[in-house]
């Protein structure tokens, strides 16, 4: 892949400067919190790097503080990131021809899925020769990393109350939800996410609800898709 022209970076960056206000402060969230645990920088680093997985590596923290057992630790993995599972399926499509797929399979989290997931995104990717995927996932991950490692050095020199901090993760949602409303005439997608989701959490309780939210969202809208498309050919 060749190296990406000023045009691309400052398009990517621009794009990815929303996600970069949300990724440094959890990011900082995340390595005080570590900090107040005992563990420092090196860890906050290490788990940035090598798991990359926001809401994760928090609930990580109480899992491995807490001695959790691998089987706990795998099975709560699983659960918390089940939705990663249907982001990758529904990118298949467009990361089949891209460089560097690898990367782009690991760090695609919540906030990276919804800047690709578009067809502008798409446009941008063609005019890019291919690297504006690539550019976004780059910077994502680059911003949640730098914000682990200054929260952890916070952490270990400014003390001062964790109390709501992980909180961040969950406004963050609400605000590319939000933007993901407002960017869009159709809503019956989000409509049924949500309704699905609240039924979920109703019979199953909020430590079993989210798989079974992700599985009737995936039936529900492969469902509309089907008649969509049976519609379009009639």
């Amino acid at each position: 892949m060749r190296l990406p022209n000023k045009a691309t970076l400052k398009t990517a960056f621009l794009d990815t400067v929303p996600v970069m206000t949300g990724y440094l402060v959890l990011g900082m969230g995340f390595g005080v919190i570590l900090q107040t645990r005992g563990y420092g920088i090196m860890f906050a680093a290490a788990m940035s790097i090598l798991i990359y997985a926001g809401s994760m590596q928090y609930v990580a923290i109480d899992l491995i503080t807490g001695g959790a057992g691998l089987l706990t630790a795998a099975l709560t993995t699983l659960t918390v990131n089940a939705r990663h599972l249907f982001y990758g399926i529904s990118m298949i499509g467009k990361y089949r021809h891209v460089d560097k797929k690898g990367f782009l399979i690991f760090t695609l989290t919540d906030e990276t899925y919804s800047l690709v997931c578009s067809d502008a995104a798409a446009e941008k990717q063609e005019e890019s020769g291919g690297r504006y995927y690539f550019l976004v996932s780059l910077f994502d991950y680059a911003y949640w990393v730098t914000g682990s490692v200054i929260g952890s050095l916070l952490g270990a020199h400014l003390p001062f109350s964790t109390e709501g901090i992980d909180f961040a993760l969950t406004a963050l949602f609400l605000t590319v939800f939000t933007e993901q409303w407002l960017s869009t005439k159709r809503h019956a997608p989000a409509l049924i996410g949500l309704a699905l989701s609240v039924i979920s959490l109703v019979i199953f309780g909020a430590d079993s609800f989210l798989l079974f939210a992700m599985l009737f969202i995936t039936a529900a809208l492969a469902l509309m898709h089907v008649r969509e498309r049976r519609a379009s050919h009639e």
